[in-house]
């Protein structure tokens, strides 16, 4: 039985459908999940693991340590670590079977001459990590150790504008000049729906695999995969002229009847919904009153059609109101909202 105050269920029927959705665009496309951050807060392990049973052989991470804890033992599945060598020792990398995307030229440098396979990442312009276009002439882009290069785009949730073209352009003049054998990748979720010239051989989905969408043309092919419950650990009547939660932001009109939710800030609901969001159940809507505090918010149920009761949960990201949804209220994206879900929160995998 669960008792924590807060859950997030996680379809891995929904998760699944999204990345054999991703498999489909092109024949023989590699899909290499990003699953850094703790597979964008949803857990590496539990993630890695069920797309490995999926046939899954090449994933991405930001880090070293994002690595390390997936323990690869076997040397045909590929891990990618994408903020590169850094100050590492190159043993960090071959003794746990991590691939380093190498970044800049000095890391280019340390890692050349050596039996090591490594990826090249070439800005084609984001300006983030990345061996800049003008600096590619100092590398050896046949060197047979380098098994993948990559780009990434600035703007791929943006479907007309020109710069991702002016990217795929530049990005085409080093496929050129590549050796055969060489994955070569772009595009992320939202920029493996541009167009098919934007496939490669490799696609890094990362937030569509999770469910979520920065616009309607990914949000129509994909589905929902998260439901983020919060349980209901007191319920209370309040008289006329009460002040609710922190500084006495929320004053009662009336005999109002309330509910407080063991979630708070901590657990990943902003302070920004603080007297303007809402959470669900079933059919009905509750109001945010009040400030939204480290553990815990209140909710107005004083118009509430069914009987809760201390015990029950409530909805706040559901297959009605989505992640991307809740994300547009808070004035973010579905990147940070997933992200900022607490370890307190407890991961359930259906």
């Amino acid at each position: 039985m669960i008792n924590e105050s807060g859950i997030l269920n996680i379809n891995t029927k929904n998760l699944i459908y999204n990345y054999n959705f991703f498999k489909k665009l092109k024949k023989n496309l590699i899909v290499a999940p990003t699953i850094k951050a703790n597979a964008y807060g949803l857990g590496d392990k539990k993630i890695y693991n069920l797309l490995l049973n999926q046939g899954c052989k090449h994933f991405f991470v930001a880090t070293l340590s994002e690595g390390l804890r997936l323990n690869n033992k076997n040397k045909l599945i590929k891990i990618y670590v994408l903020n590169g060598l850094q100050n590492y020792k190159l043993h960090n990398f071959t003794n746990a079977n991590l691939i380093p995307v190498v970044n800049t030229i000095e890391e280019y440098n340390r890692i050349k001459n050596t039996k090591i396979d490594f990826a090249i990442h070439i800005d084609t312009g984001i300006n983030r990590l990345g061996i800049s276009s003008k600096d590619v002439k100092m590398l050896d882009l046949k060197n047979r150790n380098i098994k993948l290069v990559i780009s990434h785009l600035s703007s791929s949730d943006e479907y007309k504008v020109k710069y991702n073209v002016k990217q795929k352009k530049l990005f085409n003049s080093f496929v050129k000049k590549n050796s055969k054998g060489v994955i070569f990748s772009l595009a992320n979720a939202h920029g493996s729906i541009l167009d098919k010239t934007y496939l490669y051989d490799m696609i890094r989905p990362g937030i569509g695999i999770y469910g979520c969408y920065e616009n309607k043309q990914l949000e129509n092919k994909i589905k929902n995969v998260i439901n983020f419950k919060g349980k209901i650990i007191q319920i209370k009547d309040l008289q006329k002229n009460q002040y609710i939660g922190y500084n006495r932001t929320f004053k009662t009109k009336t005999k109002t009847k309330v509910a407080i939710i063991g979630l708070g800030y901590e657990d990943g609901i902003p302070r920004l919904l603080s007297n303007k969001g809402f959470v669900y159940f079933k059919k009905d809507r509750f109001k945010i009153i009040g400030r939204i505090s480290m553990d815990s918010f209140t909710i107005d149920i004083s118009k509430c059609s069914h009987d809760l009761k201390v015990g029950m949960y409530v909805d706040i990201i559901n297959e009605e109101h989505k992640v991307d949804k809740f994300a547009k209220k808070c004035k973010t994206i579905s990147y940070e909202v997933l992200t900022s879900i607490g370890n307190r929160v407890y991961r359930n995998y259906e």
